[in-house]
């Protein structure tokens, strides 16, 4: 099987070398059926036949005409079928010399398109059929006529299904080609969304601890000196801050993990019902967290629980960066109807800027996190001051329907 294939491949390099090795069967067996008498029965005699000078000539040419035949094979059809019409009406209508033709014939219906195969086809098998009938010694009816109608549509029937075989098997090789790139773009997409999905936890984590950290830092520095039990208080307020950092960060980074890496932390995401924990984190760094609830009883799916947590955790990091040292916030998260409604009020001085006044990614993150979901998000300055942060959330999650692309 080996050596099959390294022949063919040999071929397929080295066309024209193929396509004169061809010839040259060709010829041999024109050679060797011109000797054959058709008319002494079942024996074949070398001495009763002996091809004259013109049908070797005739049989040469088509032969060597077919070294051509992939470069130019409705020429060399021309020729082939000009030689064998020459032979039928010079000489005994013998097949050798319309082999060549049969060869020519199935190289046009392998080389072209169908109708192109029927139209050739039909003009070979009547040209030569018909010359062989009309103008050749033999009666009409004699079967070496048949044989030449037979033999024409057999090479252009069997070129015809190689052509057909041919674009099939292209046609499942694309198809292949075309399903293995996409499922690599499949692939990239979703590494893509995992990786802007990280980022966006991982913004969300450092931005609001780094915050707090920073803010209690501050005070610490501040009353260090006259009030060192203030400063202790600060600095545990730090520490509980780095250490839910900490936890966070390597909850997330724990996704990147592959499958024989140590097992990532089980603990399960944040969602509201810690959120009276992150208003008491942001109370404990001097800010003035207002929470009302109107959602008892709410089950909430576990990416809209995550990112309504979300959107509190960066409107109020927000909120402590931006609004001024005597800013007060509002959360409100109440059940309107289908949807989970989250906003964030304040009165600050100052504003949360958003990425497009160069405060960050918080506000794109938090738009990214809530369309994801087929929510709504709005923000922006209220009137007389401070900021607004309106989230709008689906309860259920939507279920695709006909109208949806797959």
């Amino acid at each position: 099987m080996t050596t099959l294939a390294r022949a063919q491949r040999q071929l397929k390099a080295h066309p024209l070398a193929a396509d004169a090795a061809l010839a040259a069967g060709v010829l041999l067996c024109m050679l060797a059926g011109s000797f054959v008498d058709p008319h002494s029965g079942h024996t074949v005699s070398w001495r009763i036949r002996t091809p004259d000078p013109l049908s070797l000539l005739l049989m040469t040419l088509g032969a060597v005409a077919l070294v051509f035949r992939r470069r130019a094979p409705m020429a060399v059809l021309a020729v082939t079928g000009t030689v064998s019409v020459a032979e039928s009406v010079t000489g005994d209508p013998r097949a050798p010399v319309a082999m060549s033709a049969v060869v020519a014939l199935f190289t046009v219906a392998a080389t072209t398109d169908r109708p192109t195969t029927v139209r050739a086809a039909l003009l070979t098998m009547t040209v030569l059929t018909g010359a062989a009938m009309l103008a050749g010694p033999l009666p009409w009816y004699a079967q070496e006529n048949l044989g030449i109608l037979a033999w024409t549509g057999i090479g252009a029937t069997a070129g015809d299904a190689v052509r057909s075989r041919r674009a099939v098997v292209q046609a499942i090789r694309e198809r292949a080609e075309r399903a293995e790139r996409t499922r690599e773009e499949e692939a990239r997409r979703r590494v893509a969304e995992e990786r802007l999905r990280i980022a966006r936890d991982l913004h969300d984590v450092v931005a609001h601890h780094i915050a707090l950290v920073n803010v209690q830092a501050g005070v610490a520095a501040h009353v260090m000196d006259k009030r060192p039990d203030q400063a202790k208080e600060a600095l545990a307020h730090v520490r509980e801050a780095s250490r839910s950092a900490l936890n966070e960060l390597r909850a997330t980074v724990g996704l990147l993990r592959q499958s024989g890496d140590p097992e990532a932390p089980t603990e399960p995401a944040p969602g509201l019902d810690r959120l009276d924990e992150l208003a008491g984190t942001f109370r404990s760094a001097g800010l003035q967290v207002e929470v009302a609830r109107g959602d008892a009883g709410t089950r909430l799916p576990a990416a809209v629980d995550l990112a309504a947590y979300r959107v509190v955790q960066e409107a109020l990091t927000n909120v402590q960066k931006h609004a001024g040292p005597e800013a007060k916030a509002e959360v409100s998260v109440v059940r309107v109807g289908p949807s989970l409604e989250i906003t964030v009020l304040d009165d600050g001085s100052g504003n949360a800027l958003g990425p497009q006044e160069g405060g960050g990614h918080g506000l794109l993150g938090m738009r990214e996190r809530v369309t994801a979901l087929r929510g709504t998000l709005t923000t922006g300055p209220r009137y007389g001051g401070g900021f607004r942060v309106h989230a709008i959330l689906p309860v259920k999650p939507r279920t695709p329907d006909a109208k949806d692309p797959v």
